[in-house]
Order: structure tokens, then sequence, then C-alpha cells
């Protein structure tokens, strides 16, 4: 009873819902500024820019990453109907996440440093697009979900970030948290998109929209492989030790935001 009219209130005004929580991870990030940052974050403007960011978003996955597994886990329906089926705390879980999204998209750009975070700006684009359509059609909720999967990895991938800002490179966290990273990114990142890629093509020619978001998967998809290639190519394969990898930024405020 309680889950169904949680539904129906979200359901009614879906935008409000998204707002609300976009307000709850700008008041995360005011609170985070509170806590001490490492001192060769503190000394550079754009850096501490970016450890405030990446905490935000540690905190989004954290919080994402194992609801969705939970989601897909208690109703393991949302792998067979990615189109129509749904829960209340799978749709909730969408609310909290584009608001998420949101408030991140406006932290880039309300910040001035849309420049070299171009990359996140295409993925936050994308990625509103269709959590939005769902949200406001009921279809393809459980495919969000599905696609929330890749939080588990965001968690290991953040936290790899903000190692390389502190300039931590050499430490055995570090070194344990490439080789997690690479574990999740295989196994929840690509293969929870390939999934939808997958679903997507198996049941082109009936699905709603199936064109608009095959375009976005396919976006998606060549983002991930570019990303991975630099990852290994960075972590595992380094043909050459420049200083500015091992303070983990660029001096430039135009380089980009996924920097290896």
């Amino acid at each position: 009873m309680m889950e169904g009219t949680l539904l129906l209130a979200l359901q009614r005004n879906p935008g409000l819902s998204v707002l609300l929580f976009s307000l709850m991870f700008r008041v995360v990030h005011r609170l985070l500024r509170c806590l001490p940052a490492p001192k060769a974050v503190q000394l550079d403007e754009v850096r501490c820019w970016k450890w405030r960011n990446l905490c935000v978003s540690l905190v989004h996955a954290m919080l994402t990453g194992p609801w969705a597994v939970t989601c897909v886990c208690l109703w393991p329906e949302m792998l067979s109907n990615i189109h129509s089926y749904y829960t209340p705390m799978s749709y909730l879980l969408l609310c909290v996440s584009t608001g998420y999204f949101l408030q991140d998209t406006g932290d880039i750009l309300l910040s001035g440093h849309a420049r070299g975070s171009w990359e996140f700006l295409l993925h936050h684009f994308l990625v509103l697009w269709c959590f939005l359509y769902s949200l406001y059609t009921q279809r393809y909720v459980s495919g969000m979900v599905i696609a929330l999967l890749v939080e588990l990895n965001s968690v290991t991938l953040h936290a790899r970030l903000l190692l390389k800002l502190a300039g931590a490179q050499a430490s055995q966290l570090y070194h344990t948290n490439k080789l997690l990273n690479l574990f999740t990114y295989i196994t929840f990142r690509l293969s929870a998109q390939f999934y939808l890629s997958w679903y997507l093509l198996k049941n082109l020619s009936w699905l709603d929209h199936s064109y608009y978001f095959l375009v976005t998967v396919v976006l998606m998809n060549t983002m991930i492989l570019i990303y991975f290639y630099r990852l290994l190519r960075a972590d595992f394969f380094p043909r050459r030790k420049l200083q500015l990898e091992m303070n983990g930024t660029h001096s430039s405020s135009s380089s980009t935001f996924l920097n290896d």
C-alpha cells in the first residue's frame, strides 16, 4: 500500500521529484566542502573543484549501484521485460539518479568548467534524455535500472581519479583499486551496456522509439570502449610516465575531465 502511494506521488509529477533530488545532491555537495581535502588538491582551484565534484559522484555511485543490483536481484523480471516492467523502488531509483545527473550538469556548466568536461556533459545529456523519457512515459524503467548497474564500476572509477588528484598513484591502495576497477568495468559497465544493446537489437521492430534509443546506445558504447582503451593504456600498458599523470590533472582548464 505504501509503495503504491509512493509510486503514484512520483508519477504525478516526475519533474518535481527530479528537482527535489537534484537539490538533495546539491546539499551533499555543500556538506562535502566541509571535509578536508589533500594539500595537493587545495593548492589548485581546478583540482579543488574536481575533487568536490568527484566526491558527490562517488556518493551517487555508492547509493545507486547497490540499489540497482538489489532491484534486479529482487525482481529478475526486469532483465526479460525491460520495456514495461518496473516497481516503485526502481522508479524511485530512477528519480534519484536523474536528480544527480541534473545537479552535476548544472555544477559543470555554472562553475565554468564545461570546456574541460565536455565528455561528462555529452554523457549526462544522453543519460538525462533516456531517464526523463522513462520517468514521463513509464517505459524502459527496467532498462534504466540495468544501465545503473554501471555505478558499481563508478565507485572504483571515481576512487581512481580521486587518488590521482591526491598524487597517490604509487600507493598500494591505488594498485588494488585499479585491479578492482578493471574487474567492475568489465563485469558491470561493459556487460550491462552490451546486454541492453543486445536486447534493443533483438526487439528493435516493436519497441517504442527504438531507433532513438539505438542511436543513444551506439554513442554510449563508443564512449565506454574508448575510455576502456584509455584506462588499459594508462594503468596497465603505460607508454611513458609524465609528471602530469602523477599529479592526476592537467595545468590547462581546457583539458578533458576524464583524463587517463
